[in-house]
């Protein structure tokens, strides 16, 4: 798009109500904000175990910059890889269970790795249609034979799987989805790939530190195979930044040498893999946290039974509140802002058209009253 012509972009995103604009968190992050000098309750953050601000992991990054240093100055192939991010892997191998587990800046970058170093021209990547753009994004640079099954649907995955002549085969899904909060059918996706010869890749970022006692999806289901791929992000429920892939040493040495993203990128501050054990201590000793979300997530379904938002209602911190139109969840959106509440409005192309939505993000830091209190101004506005 030339210079002269992202005027009148912007100037259309904007009629159709889709123009996207940051809002300056003025507090550290947590249900209790401060945008703009306005305080607010924030159901916006992915900070599901309310981990962001907690002190012991705030004194862990502080004593790994005093160890490590500001930055790491270098790829991980040059002198980048240190002792901290060296014993990061280690401990995030072993607390999913896996053989060996390789530091990533993002999941987005950790996506475009693992897809483009397995499957190329002659393969094919089978990918639900509700996968994150990271995920999409992958399976189109990769130039493998990219594939959408209808979403959670196994019967229509098996007849792709099945038509495909593909020389390698990739499934990959997210575990559980970012917009509307349900779940692949992992079991069930593991014996596909087991009867086709297909690899796993399962996107964990929404279910890591949640599901599976905090270890994940993976762990939730009792899934070990050596041809799972086990992806989840550390800026979520692990209260950090970056992200990790998991799997077999051989996997790890082979993204190690063909992962680009992996490569051609400056490894993440040490002080963050520093503080990366500190991180999973606080996930495993967080069944009380993970108590309350599960508490908080059967409320909102309780809640919402026999109204139109209840065919969203799921079990994890994600609350999907279906609007419809753009414009009308906008205003719903600033509403909510007007009485305190900070409640997104996500819309297309984020999801899918005629589907914008009010996004509900749950934490551990959430009291029952403050969800009600939420939920009795969207269900009065439905009346």
């Amino acid at each position: 798009m030339r210079l002269q012509d992202l005027s009148a972009a912007l100037n259309e995103l904007d009629a159709n109500h889709r123009l996207r604009r940051r809002a300056t968190l003025e507090s550290p992050q947590g249900v209790d904000i401060v945008i703009e000098g306005q305080s607010y309750l924030s159901f916006a953050s992915n900070d599901y175990l309310g981990l962001a601000d907690h002190p012991a992991l705030v004194r862990a990054l502080q004593q790994g910059v005093e160890r490590w240093g500001a930055g790491s100055g270098a790829s991980h192939l040059l002198t980048g890889h240190s002792e901290a991010h060296q014993r990061a892997e280690e401990a995030l191998a072993r607390f999913v269970g896996r053989e060996a587990a390789l530091l990533f800046g993002s999941g987005y970058a950790a996506n475009l790795a693992v897809i483009t170093s397995l499957v190329g021209r002659d393969d094919a990547v089978f990918a639900d249609k509700l996968n994150h753009t990271s995920l999409n994004d992958g399976c189109l640079l990769s130039r493998a034979d990219f594939q959408r099954f209808r979403h959670n649907d196994l019967e229509h995955l098996e007849q792709l799987l099945a038509a495909s002549r593909a020389c390698t085969k990739l499934i990959a899904v997210d575990a559980v989805y970012s917009m509307d909060g349900d779940e692949a059918p992992l079991p069930a996706l593991l014996a596909l790939a087991e009867r086709y010869d297909a690899w796993l890749y399962v996107d964990d970022a929404h279910g890591f530190g949640v599901l599976g006692g905090g270890r994940g999806s993976a762990v939730e289901h009792g899934l070990a195979s050596e041809r799972l791929i086990y992806m989840a992000t550390l800026g979520k429920a692990a209260g950090l930044a970056g992200a990790f892939v998991a799997g077999s040493r051989l996997l790890v040495e082979w993204l190690v040498n063909r992962g680009r993203t992996y490569i051609f990128s400056t490894a993440q501050p040490p002080a963050l893999a520093a503080a990366v054990e500190t991180s999973l201590r606080l996930i495993a000793e967080g069944d009380d946290r993970r108590e309350r979300l599960r508490q908080l997530a059967a409320r909102c379904r309780e809640r919402l039974a026999g109204t139109h938002f209840a065919g969203r209602a799921s079990r994890t911190p994600i609350q999907a509140i279906i609007i419809g139109e753009d414009a009308h969840a906008i205003r719903q959106a600033e509403r909510l802002k007007q009485q305190g509440y900070w409640v997104p409005a996500i819309r297309p192309p984020t999801v899918p058209e005629n589907s914008a939505r009010l996004r509900i993000s749950l934490s551990a830091q959430h009291e029952p009253a403050q969800l009600d209190a939420l939920l009795d101004l969207l269900l009065q506005a439905q009346d």
